[in-house]
């Protein structure tokens, strides 16, 4: 029996080389809204030299002296990609990209009924005349010419291939097919590059856009049929809903196909986040390959795979493309990946101390909470820290506030196995809390607050609050005491109370 990996290869026409055309400085940074200066523009494109794409297209000389500056400084690094420079089918775009230095030149013209009336009013013997005569004059000034019919994908299948079979006698050195608004589907994509590929025997460029979401799957299904080389982009940004992801493109070839492109293919988060940053579109969470929830697992049955093979639920490891892991805590978490993020942050509860901070986790995660990091081991210090005996315990507590009135708190404790409840008013109802169990406490043990921190561990409105305190008795004694809780004075009462419980146990075993 054949292996199903070389059965699906034998069905492919895949070129012997596989060109990675980076267009992030250029199409990306077409993304509403994103301008690069030109230390920006250096600092992508140093990342993906280092990342090994083969060919970086740099922007639009023509558009500003501006672009043509940051071109020209990009060529001046001596990067090992190549630098490319667009141009229109205008000897005058030529000529800015000639005054970047560039020696790659990637030209344009639209081609479709659509844009041959509405945008450029000209025949098609008028578009060919002027591709043609754009193509020879960059070939004369000794550029590699890529030439692209914008619009291919909806142009007339005879009048496109007329066009591509004269400027491939003007000396293109490759001819692109771009789906300028994304409409190609899988199967209208094998059947039109491998139309293209029986047709011209020069190299096959692809530039697609994402639409309806399938720049991805139609490049992949081009590379099938022959393509020779993919436009792509950094997290795939691009005009309107971008163009096809450079991170999705390579590491599916890698691990679906076999096919190894030579790049660094650990660069791709670092890379991914620098592009987010300095254009300002943040990807989504569940962005594949390089999104934060790429490799997070919150299933109890996910995560116990995970912990044994982290194949069991992972296409690809995090390491490949410079990702980590994150085992996410929450309504949905199981024993397993509690125990495996309290052994990360070298915390050893006993089995009591475990379920009660498991069950903690299962009722935030019930109230709709995602319980972080920051939030587990605050929780996990906290019972860590309790008193093993509690003298006091909370039994009830009431708040009630009006416009103008001192809030007041009604406070149940059991002492000593003895209920005792009173009321006072304060400032705020934390303060009227603590003075209401104040009073009740006096006859047991005299304490005084003298120092109370409250923090959010994280954003939002319902961020568990992190109270810590210190009291001190007559004696001299002091104590610390935390609690985490979603409700601030609950917080604070829970904290007071775990440190009057150690003063009392301090002062009972003196």
């Amino acid at each position: 029996m054949r292996d199903i990996e070389t059965l699906k290869k034998e069905n492919m026409n895949l070129a012997d080389k596989i060109y990675i055309f980076d267009t992030t400085l250029r199409d990306g940074e077409q993304t509403p809204g994103v301008a690069l200066t030109v230390d920006e523009k250096i600092q992508i494109a140093q990342k993906l030299n280092n990342l090994g794409v083969d060919k970086i297209e740099v922007g639009f000389p023509a558009s500003s002296k501006g672009e043509i500056e940051s071109a020209k400084k990009i060529k001046d690094l001596n990067l090992d990609s190549t630098i490319v420079g667009l141009s229109r089918s205008l000897n005058v775009d030529v000529d800015c990209v000639l005054d970047a230095d560039l020696d790659y030149i990637h030209t344009f013209i639209g081609t479709s009924p659509l844009h041959r009336d509405y945008k450029l009013n000209m025949s098609k013997s008028q578009i060919i005349n002027r591709a043609i005569e754009t193509v020879e004059y960059a070939k004369d000034h000794g550029l590699t010419v890529e030439f692209s019919a914008e619009d291919a994908t909806r142009t007339e299948r005879n009048f496109l291939f007329d066009v591509f079979g004269e400027v491939i006698s003007a000396g293109a050195d490759f001819i692109d097919i771009p789906d300028t608004v994304g409409i190609l589907t899988p199967i209208v994509t094998h059947e039109l590059i491998t139309d293209i590929k029986n047709n011209f025997h020069v190299p096959v460029s692809v530039h697609f856009h994402n639409d309806f979401g399938l720049a991805t799957a139609n490049t992949l299904t081009a590379i099938e049929c022959g393509a020779n080389q993919a436009h792509v982009t950094v997290n795939g940004l691009g005009e309107r809903t971008g163009n096809c992801s450079l991170e999705e493109l390579v590491m599916t070839l890698k691990s679906a196909y076999d096919i190894d492109l030579g790049l660094d293919t650990t660069r791709f988060y670092s890379l991914s986040n620098l592009v987010g940053r300095l254009t300002g579109v943040k990807m989504p969470v569940n962005k594949p390959i390089v999104g934060d929830n790429a490799f997070a697992h919150e299933s109890g049955i996910h995560v116990h795979g995970i912990l044994n093979n982290s194949y069991t639920y992972e296409p690809i490891s995090p390491e490949m493309v410079g990702h980590s892991r994150r085992i996410v805590l929450g309504k949905h978490t199981g024993a397993n990946a509690l125990k495996s993020k309290l052994k990360e942050y070298h915390i050893d509860l006993n089995d009591e101390q475990f379920y009660k901070v498991f069950n903690e986790i299962k009722s935030l995660g019930d109230s709709g909470k995602c319980v972080t990091d920051d939030d587990l081991v605050a929780i996990a210090i906290t019972e860590l820290s309790s008193a093993r005996e509690t003298p006091i315990v909370i039994k009830g507590l009431s708040i009630s506030m009006g416009a103008n009135v001192s809030p007041t708190a009604t406070v149940k404790l059991e002492i000593d196995g003895v209920e005792e409840e009173t009321a006072s008013t304060g400032v705020g109802p934390v303060d009227a809390a603590l003075n209401a169990i104040g009073d009740l406490i006096n006859d047991t043990l005299n304490i005084e607050l003298e120092e109370y921190n409250l923090e959010a561990i994280n954003g939002g409105t319902d961020a568990l609050a992190d109270v810590f305190v210190i009291c001190s008795d007559p004696n001299g004694n002091k104590s610390t005491g935390r609690s985490i809780n979603q409700d601030i004075v609950m917080a604070s009462i829970l904290a007071v109370l775990d440190s009057i419980n150690k003063l009392l146990l301090i002062n009972r075993t003196e």
